[in-house]
């Protein structure tokens, strides 16, 4: 891992830009410290702002579409309406499953303009998970795409929604104009709309800040989703911290997300940034590294969100000539890693990175305000990074039954004060909840949410992620972090993507490193025994993946996380007969390709590692 350290020089660098735009910080602070959950302060009065502000400027690009923020404000109006004329009130949720479209925004909108939160479905959901995850929330309605329309079907006759005609549809098409026809037992959610006025409804009951707007889900790669709430204070806190804070958003930025909608990172951060600006959010249904670059120029957008991955993708694609031929100058997201940060942003040309840390379901978040390289940021949320037990959760306590801080510089457990300010939503699942709060921390009384996570301070309250607990292991006595084996794998050039985890052996202590790799080179010859002695050169020899196995793809979830659960379970079995496994053998200078019959004596103790 990365050992950077941000001095005064570097903060004394990034002051000028920062304070040039002092009238845009005072305000963004004003929104991101935002405290009174009961202030008459939500995700309608921010769009509301917009349409009138600037009516005709876009709000919303996709593929051939354009809709202005007042067309959009109507069409949002149209929907809470409809709503409303439903029976729904504030405080009942409605679940939703549609692509990156339009509509998904439109229903989001009108939605939190009467109270209602929305549950926004993982769209690579089907059977019994998606059955699980509605049924967490038992919406009243369930809207669907016709793009998904196969996976509803699926789930249809077991989930709970308390409505008399509780399934709505939407065709694939831009539903302003196009309606559709919708399928037996399902109403035609576009035509209904249509029927209803654009004025902004009226309220019994204001809608407040601290009420749910949105439920996310958790990818669900350790087991089943959890949903979490997400309050309107959430995107108030997105519009000023990072809309305002990181990225300075202005009516004629365009941020192009190809993130998943129903994922936090897209939702919250990228759509709350582009509230903040009255900027345009240009759409795209899945990320493609091929098109990435024609569609910045398309929309000539000026911003993109990102997860690290997406990032590898566009730097493996091959050099070209138009690599800074675009408008493209900020980003924000999160998990670039320090191995190809600077590269990424010198070879494309990118000015700004808003790299982030927070969860959906977290009271903490972190931004990257000053600019800086390899870092998360900082945050004006208390917090605290203390000593925890290798490979798992759990912070160590002292004899007095307190938690102990790092030194400066010293990886640590993250864990968020939980106070009246910085609340911690949590889970719809009390007992998850739970699970995740410390009591008593370092005082009587207190309590702190646990985010599982490992960070190290740079400097200057500066934060630098280190690794996901659990992504740790122990081999021959040592702690191994997958993360930093990672980024040593990154910059050996011979990989697209790698993802490093530990797997148990038979008779040995610990878990030996293994990884799962993508070549640089498809159809090629893969030379395992270069990469070894690559990482030789670079990494302790405990922290050497013992096993290797190279494949042509890594599956990942639709918010682009490993499923690392099924690969680890997957070991260095040969189950896959498309995959080369490797495994460095004691006193041996080079891997040997596994069989089962190398297998089966190493399964028996014949192989002393």
């Amino acid at each position: 891992m990365s050992q950077d350290i941000i001095s005064t020089r570097d903060l004394m660098r990034s002051l000028p830009p920062v304070l040039g735009r002092f009238p845009s910080i005072a305000r963004g602070l004003y929104y991101y410290l935002a405290k009174d959950n009961e202030k008459d302060l939500n995700l309608s009065k921010l769009i509301d702002r917009n349409a009138r502000k600037y009516p005709n400027r876009p709000a919303i690009l996709c593929e051939d579409l354009t809709v202005t923020w007042q067309e959009f404000d109507a069409w949002s109006n149209r929907v809470a309406h409809y709503l409303k004329d439903q029976g729904l009130v504030k405080g009942d949720s409605i679940a939703v499953l549609l692509e990156n479209r339009p509509e998904l925004l439109a229903v989001v909108a009108g939605a939190a303009k009467i109270g209602v939160a929305c549950a926004m479905l993982n769209t690579s959901q089907k059977g019994k998970v998606l059955i699980h995850s509605i049924n967490l929330i038992e919406p009243k309605m369930f809207v669907v795409g016709e793009e998904l329309l196969e996976q509803a079907e699926g789930v249809r006759s077991d989930i709970k929604l308390d409505h008399a005609n509780p399934m709505l549809y939407l065709a694939d098409a831009n539903t302003q104009n196009v309606f559709g026809e919708a399928p037996e037992g399902y109403t035609n959610m576009a035509i209904e709309v249509s029927r209803f006025p654009s004025t902004t409804p009226e309220l019994t009951v204001p809608v407040l800040m601290g009420d749910t707007a949105v439920y996310l889900y958790t990818s669900g790669t350790t087991g089943l989703p959890k949903a979490a709430p997400g309050s309107h204070r959430k995107f108030v806190r997105a519009y000023g911290g990072f809309g305002m804070l990181s990225l300075n958003m202005k009516p004629e930025d365009v941020l192009y997300c190809t993130l998943p909608l129903y994922h936090g990172t897209a939702l919250l951060v990228c759509w709350g940034s582009v509230l903040a600006g009255g900027s345009a959010i240009a759409l795209r249904r899945k990320f493609s590294a091929r098109a990435f670059w024609d569609d910045v120029r398309r929309y000539q957008a000026t911003t993109f969100g990102y997860v690290g991955e997406l990032c590898r993708y566009l730097l493996n694609q091959p050099a070209s000539a138009q690599d800074r031929n675009h408008p493209l100058t900020k980003m924000i997201g999160n998990g670039l890693r320090p191995s190809i940060w600077k590269e990424f942003k010198e070879r494309f040309g990118i000015e700004t990175v808003a790299e982030l840390y927070a969860s959906s379901e977290g009271n903490i978040g972190f931004s990257n305000f000053f600019n800086m390289d390899n870092t998360v940021g900082f945050s004006t949320a208390p917090y605290r990074l203390v000593k925890f037990h290798d490979g798992t959760r759990d912070p160590i306590r002292n004899e007095k039954g307190f938690l102990e801080e790092v030194e400066k510089g010293e990886p640590g457990l993250l864990l968020g004060e939980i106070t009246k300010k910085w609340a911690f939503e949590g889970y719809t699942q009390k007992e998850a909840t739970e699970k995740s709060i410390l009591r008593d921390g370092f005082k009587k009384g207190d309590s702190w949410f646990n985010t599982g996570d490992v960070l190290r301070e740079i400097g200057f309250r500066h934060l630098q992620f280190v690794d996901r607990m659990g992504d740790t292991f122990r081999w021959k006595g040592e702690n191994v972090s997958t993360n930093e084996v990672e980024n040593i794998i990154d910059g050996s050039g011979m990989v697209e993507e790698a993802i490093v985890y530990g797997v148990e052996i038979p008779h040995t202590n610990g878990k030996a490193g293994m990884v799962t790799l993508v070549p640089q080179k498809a159809n090629g010859d893969f030379d395992a025994d270069k990469l070894l002695a690559y990482l030789q050169e670079n990494l302790p020899a405990y922290a050497v993946p013992v096993f290797i196995r190279v494949t042509q793809a890594i599956e990942k979830t639709g918010t682009f996380k490993y499923r690392k659960v099924d690969i680890q379970k997957l070991g260095y079995s040969l189950e896959r007969p498309e995959d080369e496994v490797y495994a460095w053998l004691p006193k041996t200078s080079a891997y040997t390709k596994v069989t089962p019959e190398l297998i089966a004596d190493i399964e028996a103790g014949g192989v002393r590692f």
